[in-house]
């Protein structure tokens, strides 16, 4: 591979990919994952089953200890303004199903939008997927956001992608992932600050100027930081005391962040961007239209930067899908910059997570159960074993 200094790197067998057999099974573009025949250790490259597994981290301490300390924060807020939110039920289950189920809609339409957009960043890098096979992938990896905290997600994308594939890297798929992000956090403050320049023609309130301010030094940080990931990042690693095994990792995730980047490919991966993210903000648009308030005037531009807002806080990983977080910021959001009252905000905020974490930890739970990417396409191991037992005599 290229690395930053425009050197080759050769391949090594930490994460190397073994010939592929005509008999292994392809499913979206790309055959099984092999472990190695005979009964052999599994690939140093091959993530442990069960340290991934859902269930596993659902019983750590510090997942139950993150939910909890959430639980308790919203609670409290909820008992100090109890006399207002008491308002809150009446108000959710008031609001028009059909505008309601058209939100839920609008929010669905955004994962074969992301899965497509997946993919390409994946041909980037060689690993050919369907877009039903990365949608299906990425809707897995949010129910993980939504139970677990830390954003791991992410990290679990990339082990189905890896026990799904043979030809898949760990570090590159690390690679597409991290630049996703990126264009993500790009698509978000520009929108945002677009969305919230046009929603506040007025003048803008002074703890909207902070997060605008905040907005600018995050694209200029982002900028700066890939600039000196493709031009230095290399030179950096390798001056650094790490072990050569480090530097490989680093070379296959680079590879997976510049290769992904094919600039044929850059307007159709930002059109799709800015796609994914208006889908964000036309569900909250429609929420807010679903419960109808007399007293609350946003319109698309402000319900798409509330939205960003939302989105970008859940990138705080102190609990699962930003649970507390994210709601304290868009009532807050609501309620200073737009003057939305507290119970109606409250509504706002709480029937959006509905459709956008409760929803995902319903139907991603179905869709966990029956689907086989948790458990990995047959293995080519098992193939041959069957093959070795058939053709033994007795």
């Amino acid at each position: 591979m290229v690395g930053g200094t425009g050197q080759h790197v050769p391949s090594t067998a930490m994460e190397a990919t073994p010939a592929i057999d005509p008999r292994v099974p392809v499913v979206g573009g790309a055959p099984a994952t092999t472990r190695p025949v005979d009964g052999a250790a599994p690939s140093a490259s091959e993530p442990d089953p069960e340290v991934m597994s859902l269930s596993r981290r659902l019983r750590q301490p510090r997942t139950i200890i993150s939910i909890l300390v959430q639980i308790f924060i919203l609670g409290a807020f909820v008992y100090l303004n109890g006399a207002q939110l008491a308002r809150v039920p009446g108000l959710i289950l008031a609001a028009n199903g059909w505008l309601v189920l058209a939100a839920f809609l609008v929010f669905y339409a955004g994962f074969p939008l992301r899965g497509y957009r997946w993919a390409i960043l994946l041909r980037g890098t060689g690993e050919i997927i369907s877009t039903k096979d990365s949608s299906e992938i990425i809707f897995l990896s949010w129910l993980v956001n939504c139970v677990v905290p830390a954003k791991l997600g992410d990290v679990y994308r990339a082990y189905l992608l890896k026990i799904n594939s043979r030809t898949a890297s760990l570090s590159r798929t690390f690679g597409t992932v991290f630049i996703e992000r990126i264009l993500d956090l790009f698509a978000i403050a520009t929108m945002g600050l677009a969305a919230g320049y046009w929603s506040f023609r007025s003048g803008l309130p002074p703890a909207i100027q902070v997060v605008f301010g905040i907005g600018v030094v995050t694209v200029a940080v982002l900028a700066f930081a890939l600039l000196t990931m493709r031009n230095f990042g290399r030179q950096i690693i390798v001056a650094l005391p790490f072990p050569h095994q480090v530097i490989e990792l680093y070379d296959r995730f680079e590879e997976g962040v510049f290769g992904a980047l094919a600039t044929h490919h850059l307007p159709r991966l930002g059109f799709l961007t800015v796609l994914i993210w208006l889908t964000e903000g036309l569900r909250l648009f429609l929420i807010i239209q679903a419960l109808g308030f007399a007293n609350v005037s946003v319109g698309l531009s402000g319900a798409l930067f509330v939205a960003l807002i939302g989105s970008l806080l859940t990138a705080v990983p102190l609990s699962p899908a930003g649970l507390g977080i994210v709601e304290a910021g868009v009532v807050g959001v609501l309620h200073v910059a737009y003057g939305v009252p507290l119970p109606e905000a409250t509504a706002i905020a709480l029937l959006d997570r509905v459709i956008s974490v409760f929803s995902i930890i319903i139907f991603g739970s179905i869709a966990y159960f029956l689907s086989s990417k948790p458990r990995g396409l047959p293995r080519l191991d098992d193939a041959t074993s069957a093959a070795t037992r058939a053709s033994t005599p007795a």
